[in-house]
């Protein structure tokens, strides 16, 4: 069952670490300026892209599997229907290392299949919010 209420989305909100899949070397881009704001108030950021380098500053890397630091939640920036793949890496990801225990599909994403593999993986889930929005509405 995806969070939805406040209490759930200020638990995720007290994260450090944040990976980023489809973060974006785009100012102007949410996918980019998303990720900036989560910096700019704190958080680490590790952007997931597999077309750059780096972004904003930080090792951009191909996939969650290659980044070596722990990491509390995934906001993701890719459409629905990638989703489902991306919690399976992130479920893999989970088992391995006991990490990367949330997923945070952003503002315009959502994915029932996501979502149930997200539920019976035991990962907190949350869908179509802007992680930005929340942060400001619930934390900043």
């Amino acid at each position: 069952m995806p969070i939805t209420d406040d209490d759930g989305l200020r638990s995720l909100l007290d994260a450090d670490t944040i990976a980023v899949v489809g973060c974006s070397t785009s100012a102007g881009k949410p996918a980019h300026d998303v990720p900036k704001y989560l910096q700019d108030h704190g958080y680490r950021v590790i952007p997931i892209n597999p077309f750059a380098d780096e972004i904003l500053g930080e090792k951009a890397y191909d996939s969650l599997d290659e980044v070596d630091e722990e990491i509390d939640l995934v906001d993701v920036f890719r459409p629905s229907e990638e989703t489902p793949g991306v919690v399976e890496n992130v479920i893999a990801r989970h088992e391995a290392r006991s990490d990367a225990g949330a997923v945070w599909l952003q503002l315009g994403i959502a994915s029932d299949e996501a979502a149930e593999l997200a539920e019976e993986a035991g990962l907190e889930f949350v869908q179509d919010r802007c992680i930005k929005v929340e942060h400001d509405r619930l934390v900043a």
